[in-house]
């Protein structure tokens, strides 16, 4: 019985910890690389730990007004291109450097 309550116990600790970082704003750093890639003013933003890296896809297409059609890669850890399913709060956990998400992009293949 003590083992029924504390796998229980176990449950709803990992569940309030899942509501937790599905509110989590992380912060993501997007920085330009490669000779032609536009930049952004704004370098910062906050997002939703809960959302899909296409979140940041569409909003970078969407600021630096790249068509669908045109290339545009991103990086975590100027070497890992993460799948636009990938969560970003996942993705934060594994590559966060001083408390920030930064994701290289550019217009042309960088890392291979």
């Amino acid at each position: 019985m003590a083992d029924a309550a504390h796998a229980d116990n176990k449950e709803s600790a990992s569940a309030s910890i899942a509501r937790l970082s599905e509110d989590k704003k992380v912060t993501v750093k997007l920085r330009a690389v490669g000779g032609d890639t536009p930049i952004l003013k704004r370098k910062k933003f906050k997002v939703k730990g809960s959302h899909q890296f296409s979140h940041i896809v569409v909003f970078l297409r969407k600021s630096l007004k790249i068509k669908q059609t045109d290339s545009l890669f991103l990086y975590c850890g100027q070497a890992f291109s993460p799948s636009p399913e990938e969560i970003i709060g996942d993705l934060f956990n594994c590559f966060q450097l001083n408390n920030e998400l930064e994701v290289s992009y550019c217009t042309t293949n960088c890392w291979g």
